[in-house]
């Protein structure tokens, strides 16, 4: 049933009347909202805004020392490449304590480098040691410390300890095995262990992915100890002499 028109007039201002009270109770809602907790809103946006200028302000900050970092080791580099390690080692002391990871890294390897240059195998080691020990720097980076410390103070090592430290490197698919593997392989001979060092060195010598010059050495020691480990018979003519003490040369890929 349709309704009339003055039903109609009613219906109408019975919605206008319901609408002014809805939005004067939202009005009066808000201004509650206001006078009760406006304070706390205020300093929730102040707080957010500080938030934000302390964060774009850090960031400003990181990257502006980003680039004095890199000012630094660029110092040092060109010191390097002019022969300067004295000067290269007084650019490198504020990196070597820098914030950032990466910058103290590699500024700590380089001046242990340095430190080897002036035949100073002790504190190259230490500084090494520091490399090998910083666990908020990548495993691989730390593997290589490692295998730059022991390098270095090799000869002062107990084979044992030689042993110890690199065996979990010293595995065939590592990316150090060749350097590890031959420290390790040549610990085992101080030992008067053969049956441990001469199939270390065969693995060695027959590992496509370890650099030629630890295959050539692992070759004839392996054949010292009458194992067979050669391969190529054009590679059994002309190999040096067995060296003394372990070469470094860098894995498959990392040089």
């Amino acid at each position: 049933m349709a309704l009339t028109p003055k039903k109609d007039a009613d219906a109408a201002r019975d919605n206008l009347f319901l609408r002014e009270v809805d939005d004067a109770l939202r009005q009066d809602q808000m201004v509650n909202i206001v006078q009760n907790y406006g304070r706390y809103l205020l300093i929730g946006i102040v707080v957010i805004l500080l938030a934000l200028g302390g964060w774009f302000w850090y960031r400003h900050m990181q990257a502006e020392e980003a680039g004095v970092r890199g000012e630094e080791m660029t110092v040092a580099l060109d010191a390097v490449r002019n022969a300067n390690l004295t000067g290269a080692a007084n650019a490198l002391k504020t990196l070597e304590t820098a914030d950032q990871p990466g910058y103290r890294a590699a500024a700590q390897l380089l001046a242990a480098g340095i430190r080897q240059e002036q035949d100073d195998a002790k504190g190259a080691a230490a500084i090494f040691a520091k490399v090998a020990g910083d666990e908020s720097l990548p495993q691989p980076l730390r593997n290589l410390a490692l295998i730059r410390q022991t390098a270095a103070e090799y000869d002062s090592l107990k084979p044992q300890d030689v042993i110890t430290r690199l065996q979990p490197l010293a595995v065939p698919g590592n990316p150090w095995f060749g350097s590890a593997g031959e420290m390790v392989a040549i610990a085992h001979m101080r030992m008067n262990k053969p049956d441990l060092a001469g199939p270390l060195f065969q693995k060695l010598a027959e590992d496509k992915q370890v650099p030629e010059t630890i295959r050539s050495r692992a070759r004839q020691l392996a054949g010292v100890m009458g194992i067979d480990a050669v391969d190529d018979p054009s590679k059994a003519q002309g190999v040096s002499a067995p060296v003394a003490a372990p070469g470094l040369a860098a894995p498959a890929g990392a040089q």
